[in-house]
């Protein structure tokens, strides 16, 4: 395929006798050569999220030469995100990740121009960033920010790489209907209810996963740019760790898409947040909840009551709660039966999300006293005991 660049963007660029040394082994490539080298640095590529995915797009997108590089991050770098965010280091911890991602990007390469946006993306925000781009790298971890960039990308006819990450396994696709493939929401018309996929906190990932799938999207992304290849327009491939197998499946432009269909209904940006079911509803407002501090004092008496963990095993082997019985929220369906009716049963998780989904459930199921601990054992280690180690 053609590059995705209007090839008058090619006479606004030169390279200089430094950069030609350092692409050479670029530009001996024929079908990149001097005229590709020039593609890459007249490109503008907006990287949203500086984290997992981001680490390695951003490091190789950057030493690729790639002329503007956009970062949008507004996180803080944790010495949880050492295991697999590769942009920061161990000094870098409570800096903000743009910040140490641009020093860390700025040493690779200082030919390249680095725009930054320390904010979130947001519906308020993101046609603004992105409307001067040439396509969006999805670095993202969470199910809002992924359908906005997918709908940003779609409305401004530009591709969207796409990347996401679980435990072992890792996915990567190109979402560009102006291209003529599906878009995000051909695949997910609709979101998974909260708190029912973990994210990357909750269920882990292996460190080095995030760096193979955000090396894939930061390929897939030179592709366009340079025109050559077949990029995975129309095409998700998944890549199963443990096995070594990788799996190519053929996706289709859904024609009732309410964005990229025959008849689309999305013409601008909508709250996602709210679609995706973050904002509380009603029904979520009237779970019944008790706080760290309530919960802490329902420890000290001796009034019996149930404390029902639903974390899976390998986080309740990092810390638990004392009197706690750990049944994970994907097997609680199957295994009510394991718990007392007549029991007041306080439920928790690690962030309060599943929990919450738990609640909900034995509800349906006739439980009539079951309340949430709001904030989960990550509050609990925060405002009651800094000894339970936090993860």
């Amino acid at each position: 395929m053609d590059s995705i660049l209007d090839p008058s963007r090619l006479e606004a660029v030169e390279l200089s006798t430094e950069e030609q040394l350092r692409y050479a082994r670029h530009i001996s490539i024929p079908d990149v050569g001097k005229a590709g080298q020039l593609r890459l640095k007249s490109a503008r590529v907006l990287c949203i999220g500086t984290g997992g995915l981001g680490s390695p797009a951003a490091l190789y997108l950057t030493a690729a030469g790639v002329g503007t590089l956009g970062l949008v991050d507004f996180d803080i770098v944790d010495a949880t995100n050492l295991q697999r965010q590769i942009l920061h280091g161990t000094d870098d911890i409570g800096r903000p990740k743009i910040d140490s991602a641009i020093d860390t990007l700025s040493q690779i390469n200082p030919e390249v121009s680095i725009e930054r946006y320390d904010t979130a993306f947001t519906s308020d925000n993101a046609m603004q960033i992105a409307e001067s781009y040439d396509l969006i790298l999805d670095g993202t971890d969470n199910f809002a920010t992924r359908y906005l960039s997918n709908d940003v990308a779609a409305l401004l006819k530009i591709p969207n790489v796409y990347g996401s990450i679980f435990r072992f396994e890792g996915q990567c696709s190109v979402f560009a209907p102006h291209l003529g493939g599906p878009c995000y929401r051909c695949l997910f018309p609709e979101p998974p209810e909260p708190g029912m996929v973990p994210n990357c906190a909750e269920g882990g990932v292996l460190g080095v996963l995030p760096g193979i799938i955000g090396s894939l999207q930061c390929l897939e992304a030179i592709k366009l740019l340079l025109g050559i290849g077949d990029p995975l327009i129309g095409r998700l491939v998944h890549f199963d760790t443990l096995r070594f197998r990788l799996r190519e499946f053929k996706l289709r432009r859904d024609p009732e898409c309410p964005l990229c269909g025959e008849n689309p209904t999305i013409t601008e940006l909508i709250d996602y947040e709210e679609f995706c079911g973050m904002n509380k509803s009603k029904a979520e407002d009237e779970i019944p909840t008790v706080t760290v501090e309530a919960l802490r004092d329902r420890m000290s008496d001796s009034t019996p009551f149930t404390l029902l963990d639903v974390r899976e095993p390998s986080e309740v082997e990092l810390c638990q709660l004392d009197r706690s019985v750990n049944v994970p929220l994907g097997e609680l369906p199957d295994r009510t039966d394991e718990l007392d009716r007549d029991s007041e049963i306080l439920v928790h998780c690690k962030l309060g999300g599943r929990s919450a989904n738990a609640v909900k459930l034995l509800i349906d199921k006739g439980f009539t006293n079951v309340k949430n601990v709001e904030g989960g054992i990550d509050a609990w280690s925060q405002r009651i005991d800094s000894t339970v180690p936090r993860y």
